[in-house]
């Protein structure tokens, strides 16, 4: 049990940190990271899992949205009681124990960082395929080239990396702006919302119903994914106890939003047997055939541009930032010592940027763009999941903590997110054994590492 001085440190909201950071300010952070490539192109996997059945595409959407705002409340609670940096790696250490944050950083670095830079740089390359006449493999190659594109300039520091964020942040907003400003004016369609196509899709298929949706609301979590991310800054936010549960709740809630009539959009352009042919043949960008239906060649292209300096934002700013994180593990003791030094001129951690690349090479060419994004957000769930039920478990735990803010509908909402969680990695192992190893046994091996480490530790300090 934690001593009061401890648990005074650990809910305090005295830091070293400039708090400046509003409410504003944490819904930017959310929409910059979440609003990345998944929007461009997960319509047409979501379309796909559900037998192209536009009404069940969308519900998909909005339970996504859902999963994401109900998680993101629980971590509106842990982060007022305990408005540290470091986010679920601080709650999974208290409720649980250090080797379990460990393992979510180790995941992450081995899968969660590398592969959704892999998969932004495959979706990048995607969009410019028809501009260069690439087949699969000259996606392939050019996603390496710009991996190692990026990390080389973040290797010389990251002025160049910061002014590239500010571009994208913009550009990112531009092709969704067009396509949905199109539907208003130019859409006359009325999509087809009915359910009745989804079960005798599954009935071809021989599939269940619920699974189906299932694997198309993991789809649907990669657009999602990065709502985690504000609380790691929880120390730099004006006043966490009111501003940090309101950024979550209006930061996931607009996007769940955006993304639904976004969706809604491109059907109200687009005739669904033009949709079907398009994903069938494997064109999945739906938006630029809305910008050319609408403006012709010149909105295909601003389009393309828009969502091309979207995703290198994107891939730049978690090659910029994920290797910080690996840089403090290493530092705290439990990773490879090289990890925690800095470059003596750039004065970045050289390393980790280094073997991040590396990784994501080695991603891009053994799994294709569905396959990655399902891995990450599975290696995600898993550590999503875990955070929400340290809700109940730091309750108990720490009874005399004071909780700003509560999640709502509690315990019944946190039991049924839970659930729904655990059901989404278990469908998705079972759909997908690789997937199983990846959600289940990267963790492990994680483990391993921490507890070896641990061992190298207690040595050293015997020795001295």
């Amino acid at each position: 049990m934690k001593t009061e001085e401890q648990l005074q440190e650990l809910t305090t909201e005295k830091t070293n940190f400039k708090r400046e950071i509003g409410v504003f300010g944490g819904v930017s952070i959310i929409g910059g990271i979440m609003i990345g490539s998944g929007i461009f192109y997960l319509g047409s996997y979501v379309l796909e899992r559900t037998g192209m059945n536009s009404g069940l595409a969308l519900i998909c959407w909005i339970v996504a949205g859902l999963i994401s705002l109900f998680g993101g409340l629980c971590y509106a609670e842990l982060g007022t009681a305990m408005p540290k940096a470091g986010g679920r790696v601080v709650y999974l250490n208290e409720a649980y124990h250090p080797v379990v944050g460990f393992m979510a950083g180790f995941t992450d670095w081995l899968i969660g960082g590398p592969g959704s830079i892999a998969a932004v740089a495959i979706a990048m390359m995607t969009v410019l395929k028809p501009y260069f006449h690439l087949g699969d493999f000259g996606v392939k190659a050019a996603a390496i080239v710009l991996i190692i594109a990026i990390t080389v300039y973040n290797l010389i520091g990251v002025k160049v990396a910061s002014f590239v964020q500010n571009i994208s942040m913009v550009a990112k907003l531009i092709p969704v702006a067009i396509i949905m400003i199109a539907a208003i004016f130019v859409g006359k369609i009325s999509p087809d919302l009915s359910f009745a196509s989804a079960s005798a899709f599954a009935k071809e298929t021989n599939t269940n119903l619920l699974s189906m949706v299932a694997i198309a609301i993991v789809a649907a979590l990669w657009a999602y994914e990065g709502w985690s991310n504000l609380n790691t800054v929880a120390e730099e936010i004006k006043n966490p106890k009111r501003n940090l549960p309101l950024a979550l709740i209006i930061g996931i809630g607009g996007v769940t939003i955006i993304y639904t009539l976004f969706n809604f959009c491109i059907m109200k352009v687009l005739p669904h047997d033009e949709i079907v042919a398009m994903i069938n043949s494997g064109d999945l960008y739906l938006g630029t055939a809305v910008a050319r239906k609408v403006l012709g060649g010149a909105g295909v292209f601003v389009v393309s541009a828009g969502m091309v300096l979207a995703m290198f934002g994107t891939a730049n700013g978690m090659v910029l930032a994920q290797p910080r994180m690996y840089y403090a593990m290493a530092e705290e003791g439990h990773f490879f010592k090289s990890f925690a030094k800095l470059h003596p001129k750039y004065k970045v951690p050289h390393v980790p940027i280094i073997v991040q690349g590396v990784l994501s090479i080695i991603l891009v060419l053994v799994r294709n763009l569905n396959q990655l994004t399902d891995m990450v957000v599975l290696s995600a769930m898993v550590f999503n999941a875990l955070v929400i039920l340290a809700v109940p478990i730091l309750r108990h735990k720490y009874p005399q903590i004071e909780r700003p803010y509560k999640v709502w509908f509690y315990p019944v909402s946190i039991i049924v997110t839970a659930l729904i969680f655990i059901a989404l990695i278990v469908n998705s192992a079972i759909e997908d054994p690789f997937l199983g190893f990846i959600g289940l046994g990267v963790p492990a091996i994680g483990a391993v590492v921490y507890f070896l480490f641990d061992l190298k530790l207690k040595r050293e300090k015997e020795g001295k």
